[in-house]
């Protein structure tokens, strides 16, 4: 089984090992076809990580990403948060209906709702702007977030709150200091499904955006990177290193608590 697991790992872990080697492989290195793309066969070089910093859009499409990431990761807790209490907590008839339908349309492409989300786009004259992915993201994230979460509050007794209501807490007042703690695992695994997916996410973020200084990671680097038939691969794979590395840290620091919300939000209480 350990065997069978390091192949695993090995294997997944490849094109990651074969991208951070690439970054700082020099051009006469890497476009030779007998040489090893897993060694450096001449002396590695940081030339590609320089022009990917300091003379792209980079580090203003990586703060675009970071702001609209941490925007419409409050917008989806704070409406799916409410909107999952309701459906798993009020006992309602139509509860169950209405978090299927919430989470089908998560499954509708995204094509689909091209047109009618531009509208809103235009509407808000929002075109070209960075704002108009932070109004249009969450149509993505709170349906899946709360199809999660319903199923996360069904493992918590309800007998918690309502011992915390009798001793004189509202329904809020319980939410928040009583069910809210117990609800950590799953709110993990929202915040870290929203941002990825949101850091991700290429349609929109290029229909919607045109002008450099409003573009994000997913549309930045591959329009400034990508010329014609010319690909910047080094730069392309830092962009792909910069990026990844400080999500897997953050990812791997909440990992048990991001395991617990989606496994323990699949078992009804």
């Amino acid at each position: 089984m350990y065997v069978l697991a390091v192949l695993a790992a090995l294997i997944c872990a490849g094109p990651f090992v074969w991208a951070a080697i690439t970054t700082f492989k020099q051009d006469s290195d890497l476009y030779r076809r007998r040489n090893n793309p897993f060694v450096f066969n001449e002396p590695p070089t940081t030339d590609h990580v320089e022009l990917l910093l300091n003379r792209t859009g980079f580090p203003t499409f990586a703060w675009n990403t970071l702001w609209v990431g941490t925007l419409v990761v409050l917008l989806t807790l704070l409406l799916s948060v409410p909107a999952a209490y309701c459906l798993a907590r009020l006992d309602r008839p139509w509860a169950g209906r209405m978090g299927i339908a919430i989470f089908f349309v998560y499954l509708v492409p995204p094509t689909l709702l091209f047109l009618s989300l531009s509208r809103v786009v235009v509407a808000l004259g929002l075109q070209d702007s960075t704002w108009s992915l932070v109004v249009i993201y969450p149509t993505i994230t709170v349906p899946v977030s709360v199809w999660l979460l319903i199923g996360f509050l069904k493992t918590i007794p309800k007998d918690i709150e309502e011992q915390a209501m009798v001793d004189g807490y509202s329904r809020l007042g319980a939410l928040v200091r009583v069910v809210a703690p117990l609800l950590f695992p799953g709110l993990v695994a929202v915040v870290v499904f929203a941002f990825t997916l949101t850091a991700s996410e290429f349609i929109y973020a290029l229909a919607f955006i045109s002008p450099s200084a409003e573009k994000v990671i997913s549309t930045g680097v591959p329009t400034e990177l990508i010329r014609g038939d010319v690909f910047f691969w080094q730069s392309l794979q830092a962009a792909t290193i910069l990026v990844a590395v400080p999500i897997a840290l953050v990812f791997n620091l909440f990992l048990d608590r991001f395991i617990a919300g989606f496994t323990q939000g699949a078992v009804k209480g």
